[in-house]
């Protein structure tokens, strides 16, 4: 039996593409392997969202040299958004990679493996619409799912490069989500997490308006599922009626995923972001006021080009003000084809010490919202066993903060009571109830 080996680097949408690539994969009679040497195929399915990502990736190819002199025979595929961006590039640098796809190409996967058997270097089809959701996945979990709402991304911020490799955005057929959710269910599933790169937009290139507040209304009213989650929202686009269902629902989590980027309205507009450091803290208060229990999570990037120290404490001041359960914070990368990508970049020591000054207030602040939660009973998901210690195990509650407590590995995929006992930056004790 043929086997192929799949390593998945980025967001969640590209972990669910990897599911998407592991069914297909399947369905043509191929069994997964996590060893290089067992494998027939090897499939890298790729991110280009920072530098780092394509050393990475380059890096891990040029491991793979020996292997592919030694056996001629393996096919050596990169997927994903890097593949979209540097197809021509991995063509030629790498000469030994058989086969290049961009995420958008996933469901031609099995003519461009037929054709790479041929010792062709098949590279995809031009950037486009031309998305096509595939029925073959191969979900890693028996009651979690991710279901994909909308690919692409319409807003070009500066320093982003999602446009250039997911193209504009596509959303899907909302009675075909709506079925889905519904399959899922029956099937077992009890939390699903719509996915897009700005959920927000959903069903505005199919319906001419977004329509991402009625999804969320009939997903909780039709869909027989126990959670319901999405990333991500654009500020800019977070309606008052998207707060208002979430505020009203029984099944819709109240985690919101709100990326600030920066605090500065001066930073923001060279972001192109279209929004306001005070519209931000505007959006926070309506969340807080609608739905009181929510959580709210950020990216937030230091060393944007012509950052200032000002523009800093701007940022600073915003983590204050909102006390984020969780910050993903990063140093600014410059990406090809962006508007940022030529303009000069701030002084590397300086990024440095804003991007450690801006760790350290996310981590207390994470603490401090954690340490609310202390004496509290919740309901948790349990998802498996903790990676750092198997003697407990791992969960998530509604609000989305991990808690680790004591139990069987037969609580794996149940949602149960949990007293928290303790706060930690990152994660919370408890016990169950």
């Amino acid at each position: 039996m043929k086997k192929y080996k799949l390593i998945t680097y980025g967001c969640q949408m590209n972990s669910h593409d990897s599911e998407r690539i592991a069914g297909i994969l399947d369905s043509l009679g191929y069994l997964s392997t996590d060893e290089n040497t067992d494998a027939d195929i090897i499939v890298f399915n790729t991110c280009c969202v920072r530098k780092n990502a394509d050393e990475r990736l380059y890096g891990n190819l040029g491991h793979l040299k020996k292997l592919k002199q030694i056996n001629p025979d393996l096919i050596i595929a990169v997927g994903g958004c890097l593949a979209q961006k540097d197809k021509e590039k991995i063509q030629q640098a790498v000469s030994y990679v058989d086969l290049v796809f961009g995420p958008q190409s996933i469901n031609l996967l099995p003519d461009l493996l037929e054709n790479a058997r041929e010792n062709k270097i098949c590279a995809t089809a031009k950037l486009g619409n031309n998305w096509k959701y595939n029925d073959s996945i191969k979900r890693k979990s028996t009651f979690q799912a991710w279901i994909p709402i909308i690919t692409g991304c319409n807003n070009y911020c500066s320093y982003c490069i999602v446009p250039f490799v997911r193209g504009q955005e596509k959303s899907r057929p909302k009675e075909e989500i709506i079925t889905e959710a519904e399959s899922l269910a029956k099937n077992g599933v009890l939390e699903v997490t719509l996915l897009g790169q700005n959920v927000n937009s959903y069903g505005q290139d199919l319906y001419s308006k977004p329509l991402f507040a009625e999804l969320l209304k009939e997903l909780d009213e039709k869909s027989g599922l126990k959670r319901i989650r999405f990333l991500t929202s654009h500020p800019k686009d977070l309606s008052d009626s998207v707060i208002k269902v979430i505020g009203q629902s029984d099944k819709i989590c109240e985690h919101i995923h709100l990326p600030l980027q920066s605090g500065s309205s001066r930073v923001l507009r060279k972001m192109n972001r279209h929004y306001t450091k005070e519209k931000y803290l505007e959006l926070i208060s309506n969340i807080k006021k609608e739905i009181p229990s929510a959580t709210i999570t950020t990216d937030i990037m230091v060393g944007f080009p012509g950052e200032t120290q000002a523009d800093f404490e701007d940022t600073l001041d915003v983590v204050e003000k909102v006390r984020f359960s969780q910050a993903y914070t990063f140093i600014y990368s410059p990406r090809p084809k962006t508007k940022a990508y030529k303009l000069k970049e701030i002084d590397k020591a300086a990024k440095q010490k804003r991007f450690k000054e801006l760790v350290a207030l996310t981590d207390l602040s994470a603490l401090k919202t954690n340490q609310d939660l202390e004496g509290c009973t919740l309901e948790v998901l349990v998802e498996g066993l903790s990676k750092k210690d198997k003697t407990l195990l791992t969960s998530r509650t509604r609000g989305n903060h991990l808690v680790h407590f004591c139990g069987g590995k037969s609580l794996i995929g149940k949602l149960v009571k949990v007293k928290i006992n303790k706060a930690h930056n990152w994660y919370l004790t408890g016990e169950r109830l």
